[in-house]
């Protein structure tokens, strides 16, 4: 029988995709990672595996069932969310991969991004409290003053404050050239911010002495749009000289939001400068500027960019947890017999053993392990922007990292979904009762195709700007990076190099067709199909992920897990892979259907 931590994540999967084909170790030879080694990323592995089993697991139900709730003053969240944040904290994982001047470890963000998938598996909405305030304190050491780091990223790294991002707004929902906050500036070099601000998680709550807010706001006088936009850190309470909370700043709760999951995390309606509070007895939330004035669409998209892979790391450790979950049931449920059997006295065999059931198994495997993969794979990228010998290493992974970090949202968004979805039905009626953990998985799952921008923004980013932009220099180091597994796929013969046969003509039609949605000259003509490109694009990007695991697994012996390795990459090229040759022809054939139907036909 498996432990509670063996259904979050497989500590073997992510030994193989660290070790054996991702090479973590190597990283710890280069200067910055220098300190690390493969016994500190076991142990760290352990750490997280531990906590996360220890005090994340155990409230996930509690979570989800009992929702925090606000009483008009304050928001009351379950007990054992804020003893898993303390315990977090304590763990020093919130500092690890941050940088050493910081006063962080500086472990390489591919480790860390392993290690947060336990949390994330285990209960994603109370693992949104860190994920968020990771990432807030990254984009202020990236775009703030020292001062800013000292009072407001020291104590988040330390687990006294938490962070969140205010981007939406009520009127304006995910269109951020129509953002309305307004910031006023003050003799003093501070601001007075007033608006209103929706959808943000994490937004009030009493699980740390301070909570961080990174807002975006128009300083009067500014251009229109997105040009206009700057960049603010507004403190629930405004910061004391010696570092601690004290006077209330004005951002008060107007409600929480209520959604189908991710229940666990405060979603909130914030005011800023409505007068609840005064600090000094001036209206308005007072706020820093970060960065430079009008350049905070651009300071900002240094946490956008991080939190729409997390998402995507999310939407795999949820779909890869389903799967752990079915496949356990699906290996201890005795349920009909043989479909050759005509034996009705014969002890039923277990439902792993029936051939649908074990195509859902495969399916979730496909997804869930190649999701994984992916936010993995782009994780790496991350270190070899920080770490890589050359420049031009450096501005390579920047290339890839910027093309895939689209698909890296979307598509586990989707699939990861669909295997939560499958998870389901390999339970069957137990599946969508709440007695069983697969149903919830789903629901949590089901926020993250919107989380961070929705599937169709994540298609326009991909299409209308990452696969052109610089000349298409993304996609062409893509394509390099496909062609090099594809030529050590041929060498290798047989299955792999069949592979990578498929994989070649699948790619040149990608380009091709990316040429001609764009030869037109009509970028609506162009972009009208835009989620069919990024269906079809992602699903390329991961056969390149399972032929790079394929090839890595023909390393070692065939054994149990390499065998489920290669099965897995066979039945993603057999069953998931021709599901793109349908939607790359109605690309070619520039369809016009939804451009030109009616709002008054639907």
């Amino acid at each position: 029988m498996a432990t509670s931590a063996d259904l979050l994540l497989s500590r073997r999967d992510l030994e193989f995709l660290l070790y054996e084909w991702l090479d973590a170790e190597g990283l710890a030879r280069r200067p910055r990672y220098a300190e690390h080694s493969r016994e500190t990323f076991d142990a760290v592995l352990d750490l997280a595996q531990q906590l996360a089993a220890r005090h994340f697991a155990p409230h996930n139900r509690a979570g989800d069932l009992h929702e925090p709730h606000f009483d008009g003053e304050r928001v009351h969240t379950e007990p054992q969310v804020r003893e898993a944040l303390e315990a977090f904290a304590e763990s020093g994982l919130l500092a690890a991969a941050l940088d050493r001047e910081a006063g962080g470890g500086q472990l390489p963000r591919l480790v860390s991004t392993a290690c947060f998938g336990w949390f994330q598996a285990a209960n994603v909405a109370t693992s949104a409290y860190p994920f968020l305030t990771l990432g807030n304190a990254r984009l202020l050491c990236a775009h703030g003053s020292p001062e800013q780091i000292a009072t407001y990223v020291r104590p988040m790294l330390d687990g006294r404050f938490l962070g969140t991002m205010c981007l939406s707004e009520p009127q304006a929902g995910s269109s951020l050239a129509d953002v309305a906050t307004r910031a006023e500036p003050r003799p003093d070099g501070t601001y007075r911010l007033f608006g209103n601000k929706m959808w943000i998680s994490g937004g009030d709550h009493e699980l740390s002495e301070n909570i961080v807010h990174l807002v975006l706001a128009r300083i009067p006088g500014g251009p229109p749009g997105v040009k206009g936009l700057s960049l603010f850190v507004v403190p629930k309470h405004l910061v004391r000289a010696d570092g601690t909370p004290g006077e209330r700043n004005d951002v008060v709760t107007a409600g929480l939001n209520h959604k189908m999951g991710y229940r666990g995390t405060t979603n909130t309606l914030l005011n800023f400068g409505e007068g609840a509070h005064r600090p000094g007895g001036e209206p308005g939330a007072v706020g820093e500027l970060v960065g430079a004035e009008h350049q905070g669409l651009a300071s900002m998209f240094h946490m956008m960019n991080e939190a729409r892979i997390g998402v995507g790391a999310g939407a795999a450790a949820l779909g890869y947890t389903g799967y752990l979950k079915s496949l356990e049931y699906a290996r201890t449920r005795p349920q009909g017999r043989p479909s050759a059997s005509r034996d009705a006295t014969a002890p039923p065999v277990p439902i792993v053993e029936h051939a649908d059931v074990r195509r859902m198994l495969l399916a979730q495997k496909s997804y869930a392990e190649g999701a994984l993969a992916l936010i993995l794979y782009c994780a790496r990228l991350v270190d070899e922007e920080h770490s890589a010998g050359s420049e031009a290493e450096r501005e390579r992974a920047r290339l890839l990292l910027d093309l895939l970090t689209p698909v890296a949202k979307s598509w586990p968004s989707q699939w990861c979904l669909e295997a939560n979805s499958l998870a389901i039905q390999v339970h069957g009626g137990y599946g969508y009762t709440r007695e069983y953990d697969v149903e919830q998985h789903y629901r949590d799952n089901r926020l993250n195709p919107i989380h961070e921008g929705t599937h169709g923004i994540q298609a326009l980013d991909l299409l209308g700007r990452k696969a052109v932009r610089d000349g298409g220099a993304g996609l062409r180091a893509l394509g390099e990076e496909i062609a090099a597994t594809a030529e050590r796929a041929a060498a290798a013969g047989g299955e792999a190099a069949a592979c990578a046969g498929a994989l070649r003509a699948v790619w040149e039609r990608i380009t091709a067709v990316t040429a001609r949605l764009w030869s037109t000259g009509d970028p609506e003509k162009a972009l009208a199909n835009a989620s069919v490109y990024l269906e079809a694009f992602g699903h390329v990007v991961l056969a390149w992920i399972w032929l790079e695991q394929l090839l890595a697994a023909g390393t070692g012996p065939a054994d149990a897990f390499r065998q489920g390795k290669r099965q897995a990459a066979r039945y993603f090229f057999r069953h998931e892979l021709p599901r793109t040759g349908p939607q790359l022809g109605l690309l070619e054939e520039l369809d016009t259907t939804v451009l030109e139907t009616e709002p008054g036909w639907l």
